[in-house]
């Protein structure tokens, strides 16, 4: 049996898990913050973890801010506030289960601390790795510790010092895209013969300039397609029509969205947005360097984003040649490195 964490932030952890877990020969268990998603098959145990960064009541009606209770217990950790009641059921529940069941690996996809607890119980670890700067005592603590590292990049494509001195634990397996095998035959819509097309996929930039850079490529001529770009109204669980019918796609940097960009070999303007260890300014960084994509900031303007939205149209003729981030079969190495831990 496998156990799986998943890290409650964004929809890109429990992706990457549901991705990955259909080439796994074993039932996995997740654990999460999250609420179960739908349509989970049957091999997918849910355990629903208590939060451990709400405020803690007081018995004189008042509250404290985990914050303040030393959770990086002087830097050694990324978070564990002293005396959270749901720090302490959390770690509680994935030790019982622990106990209970004959668990041949644990997947952890992120969190040093629980990295850390899980190899203390004896059990074989599994940590995913990410971009960006992970040299800090954490993150180091988190991979001298686990048996196996997951690195969703091909090698040599993203520069992660962090994992220099640990090669012979790493497995760099490329991208891992839940759209992974669905890539066949022409695109669903070809541009050339219609209209320019833009999805804005995720939240990349705010509603206000998202609504002008949508009203300034309509005045251009452009069709767009929103998913998940304004609020969870629009959020679409399947985007892979959407992607394959676009001329360009707007997107954040996060792992899961580049690999899907890559899957459907699109063009794109990425936006890299702030995220801790600067994970995504560093993905972009590689993104534009090698020529897959334009880029810009989170701060760009709409008339600037709807201008390279129109660039990113032209100057690539055809689709950008994503190969280099070994998308295809990426999910059924990652699947292998796990197995292969245990």
């Amino acid at each position: 049996m496998i156990g799986w964490y998943v890290h409650h932030h964004g929809f890109g952890h429990v992706t990457r898990m549901r991705a990955v877990q259909p080439y796994l020969s074993e039932p996995v268990t997740v654990f999460s913050s999250l609420a179960a998603p739908e349509g989970l098959p049957p091999d997918i145990t849910w355990v629903r973890l208590d939060g451990d960064a709400d405020p803690i009541p007081t018995p004189d009606g008042g509250e404290v801010d985990p914050a303040q209770l030393d959770p990086t217990a002087r830097g050694a950790l990324h978070w564990a506030p002293l005396g959270h009641p749901g720090h302490r059921a959390r770690l509680a529940t994935i030790a019982q289960w622990i106990a209970g069941n004959d668990v041949s690996t644990f997947v952890v996809d992120v969190s040093a601390e629980v990295t850390a607890f899980v190899r203390l119980l004896g059990v074989r670890t599994v940590v995913m790795a990410q971009p960006g700067d992970r040299t800090d005592a954490p993150h180091r603590l988190a991979y001298d510790l686990a048996d196996r590292i997951v690195a969703p990049w091909a090698e040599g494509v993203i520069d992660a010092a962090a994992l220099r001195d640990r090669g012979d634990r790493v497995a760099y397996v490329g991208g891992i895209s839940r759209f992974d095998g669905r890539v066949s035959g022409a695109r669903s819509e070809d541009p050339a013969r219609g209209a320019n097309r833009a999805l804005f996929l995720g939240r990349t930039v705010d509603v206000t300039r998202l609504e002008a850079t949508v009203a300034a490529l309509h005045a251009r001529g452009w069709l767009t397609d929103l998913a998940g770009a304004r609020d969870d109204g629009d959020r679409v669980d399947d985007v892979w029509s959407a992607l394959r019918r676009s001329t360009v796609v707007v997107s954040a940097a996060g792992q899961n969205s580049i690999a899907d960009l890559a899957a459907a070999g699109v063009a794109a303007v990425v936006i890299a947005q702030d995220r801790p260890f600067d994970e995504q300014r560093h993905t972009a960084r590689v993104i534009a360097a090698r020529g897959l994509a334009l880029t810009a900031p989170d701060t760009v303007s709409s008339d600037d984003l709807a201008d390279l939205i129109e660039r990113a149209a032209t100057c690539v003729s055809g689709a950008p040649d994503w190969t280099s981030w070994r998308v295809t079969g990426a999910a059924r190495r990652a699947a292998r490195a796990i197995e292969e831990a245990s």
